[in-house]
C-alpha cells in the first residue's frame, strides 16, 4: 500500500505543479504582461489548465484510489495520509464528470474576457463585455449541470468554493444578517457623517508602499516567500508554500485604498504560508475555502487593521511617513475616519457595516441570472434598480455598476461572492476564540506584535490546509458551528461607541 501511496503522491505532485504554472502566467498576465500578450496567454493558460485535467481524470487516479479505499478505512480519520486520500478522490469524482475539452474552453474563456473587461471598465463600456459575460453564464449552467441532484443549479459552483454550503443554507442566513444590519445602518447615516477629508490628500506612492510593508512584515508576512505587485484588482496567489504573492493597487488622493488593500491580502497570504511544509505538493496545501480564506483577509484588514488598538501604536509612525498630511490629525479623527461609515456604491472600498449588503445583492442578482429570471443584457438596469432599493443610491455608469467587480470576468458567475460574508461572520468568530484563549493578544496589539495571534491562527486553522472540511475545521478551532452572533457582538460594540447605537 506505501508504493501505490507513494505513485499517488506522485501523479498528484505532477498536477500541482501543472496548477502552480498556470498560476505563475495568470499572475504575469494581471502584473507586468504587455496588453499584446493577451490572446496567446489565454491559450497558454488553457493548455496548462487542460493537462492538469487530463491527468487528474486519468484511469490511473483512480485505481489508485480503489485500491487505497481499505488502506484509508485503517486510518484515523485525523492522518494526514487519510486526508490526503479523501481530498484526492473528492477531486477525482468532480473532475472526471468534466470533461477536459469543457475546461480548456473555459479557461481559454475566462482568460479572453477578463483583457476584455480590463478595457470595459475605464472605458464605461459593458456592451463591448457583454457577449463574453453571456458566454460566462452559459458556461456556468453548464458546468452545474455536470452535478445532477442539485437543490439549486447554483449549489454545484457554490460547493467549488464553500465545500458543504449551498443555497438553502445561504439564503436564511443572509436574511438573519440583513435583519440585524439593516437597523444599524438606518441609525448610523442619520447622524452625522464622519469626516474622512485627512485620507482624501496627496500621499506619494512610494511612501504608502513601503508603511504597508512594514505594517505585513509585523503580522507575520514573510517576504522572503513572497512578494507584492500591483494588479487591476488586488488578489492573492501561490505558486509553491515558498512562493505566497500578493497584489495591491496604490492611489496616490486616498490612502485607504492601497493600505486596507495590502492588509486583506496579506491575510489570505498569511494563511497559505502557514501550511504545514510537509503537506507541500499535495492536495491539502492550501487554504480550505473562500469563507476561510475571506475570514483571515478580514480579521486582519478590520478586526486588526481598523481597530483602535492597531492604530495607538501604528499611527505615529504613519505621521512620520506623512508629516504635512497627517502631523496634525488628531489619532480619534483619523480612526473614525478609516471607520466610516456610508452608503456607497463599491463593494471593495464599502465600510464593514454596509459591506454585507453588496454581497447579498450579488448573491441574489446571481441566482436570477443561473435560473434565467434575469438576461445579461438587464444586468446594468437590475443592477442600478438593486442599488437603488437597498442602499438608497444609483451609480450613475456600469463602471461603478456592474463592471466593478472583476469575478464574473475571470471566473464563474455563481459560488464567490458568498464567501466574503461567510468571511466575515468567521473572523468575530474565530478573533473573539482567540482572544478569550489568550487575552493577552488585545495589549500586543497596541504594541504593534501579533506573534501570539498569528500562532494561534497558525495551529488551529494554517497547519491543516484543507485536511477538514470548513465546518469541521470551524468546530475544530472553536468548538461551535458558524454563528452570526460574535459577528454582530462585534460590529455593535464597535459602532455602538463611534455612533451611539
Amino acid at each position: 500500500m506505501e508504493a501505490k501511496l507513494q505513485e499517488l503522491k506522485r501523479l498528484l505532485g505532477e498536477i500541482n505543479d501543472l496548477n502552480a504554472a498556470a498560476a505563475v502566467l495568470h499572475w504575469d498576465q494581471t502584473t507586468y504582461m504587455p496588453t499584446g500578450g493577451a490572446a496567446a496567454r489565454a491559450r497558454q493558460i488553457a493548455t496548462l489548465r487542460r493537462l492538469a485535467h487530463e491527468k487528474l481524470t486519468h484511469p490511473a487516479i483512480g485505481k489508485l484510489l480503489d485500491a487505497l479505499h481499505s488502506y484509508e478505512e485503517c486510518l484515523s480519520y485525523d492522518a494526514d495520509e487519510a486526508g490526503l486520500i479523501r481530498i484526492a478522490r473528492r477531486d477525482y469524482e468532480r473532475a472526471v464528470r468534466v470533461p477536459a475539452s469543457f475546461m480548456e474552453k473555459f479557461s481559454n474563456h475566462t482568460a479572453t474576457i477578463y483583457e476584455i473587461w480590463t478595457k470595459a471598465r475605464p472605458a464605461n463600456d459593458f456592451a463591448a463585455v457583454q457577449p463574453y459575460l453571456e458566454k460566462t453564464l452559459d458556461l456556468s449552467r453548464q458546468l452545474a449541470d455536470f452535478f445532477p441532484g442539485y437543490e439549486h443549479i447554483i449549489d454545484p459552483l457554490i460547493d467549488f468554493a464553500d465545500e458543504g454550503m449551498k443555497a438553502s443554507l445561504l439564503r436564511p442566513l443572509l436574511s438573519e444578517l440583513r435583519r440585524h444590519l439593516v437597523p444599524m445602518i438606518q441609525t448610523i447615516i442619520a447622524q452625522p457623517v464622519a469626516d474622512d477629508s485627512c485620507l482624501q490628500q496627496q500621499f506619494p506612492e512610494a511612501k504608502q508602499w513601503a508603511f504597508g510593508l512594514e505594517v505585513i512584515r509585523r503580522f507575520g508576512y514573510d517576504l522572503e516567500r513572497g512578494r507584492q505587485d500591483k494588479s487591476h484588482h488586488p488578489f492573492t496567489t501561490k505558486f509553491s508554500l515558498g512562493d505566497v504573492r500578493i497584489t495591491t493597487r496604490v492611489k496616490e488622493d486616498d490612502l485607504s485604498e492601497a493600505l486596507f488593500s495590502t492588509m486583506h491580502e496579506a491575510g489570505h497570504a498569511l494563511y497559505e504560508q502557514g501550511v504545514r511544509g510537509d503537506l507541500e505538493g499535495t492536495p491539502l496545501a492550501h487554504g480550505v475555502s473562500s469563507g476561510l480564506h475571506e475570514s483571515q483577509s478580514r480579521l486582519w484588514e478590520n478586526l486588526i487593521g481598523r481597530s483602535r488598538r492597531f492604530w495607538l501604536y501604528f499611527y505615529p509612525r504613519l505621521q512620520e511617513a506623512f508629516p504635512h498630511q497627517l502631523g496634525s490629525v488628531p489619532l480619534d479623527t483619523f480612526y473614525r475616519a478609516v471607520n466610516k461609515v456610508k452608503r456607497s456604491l463599491i463593494r471593495t472600498s464599502a465600510d464593514e457595516v454596509t459591506y454585507n449588503l453588496h454581497v447579498i445583492i450579488r448573491f441574489d442578482i446571481e441566482l436570477a441570472l443561473l435560473e434565467g429570471r434575469l438576461m445579461v443584457r438587464d444586468l446594468p438596469e437590475v443592477w442600478r434598480e438593486r442599488y437603488q432599493t437597498d442602499l438608497g443610491m444609483m451609480p450613475s455608469n456600469d463602471r461603478d455598476g456592474v463592471l466593478q467587480d472583476v469575478h464574473w470576468y475571470s471566473g464563474l458567475i455563481g459560488g464567490e461572492f458568498q464567501g466574503y460574508t461567510l468571511g466575515n461572520i468567521m473572523s468575530a468568530q474565530l478573533f473573539e476564540t482567540a482572544v478569550g484563549a489568550h487575552p493577552e493578544i488585545l495589549q500586543e496589539i497596541e504594541q504593534g506584535e501579533f506573534g501570539t495571534l498569528h500562532n494561534w491562527l497558525k495551529e488551529k486553522i494554517y497547519q491543516h490546509g484543507c485536511k477538514f472540511t470548513p465546518s469541521e475545521l470551524i468546530v475544530r478551532a472553536i468548538g461551535a458551528p458558524l454563528s452570526i452572533e460574535p459577528y454582530i457582538r462585534y460590529l455593535k460594540s464597535k459602532y455602538g461607541e463611534l455612533y451611539r447605537l
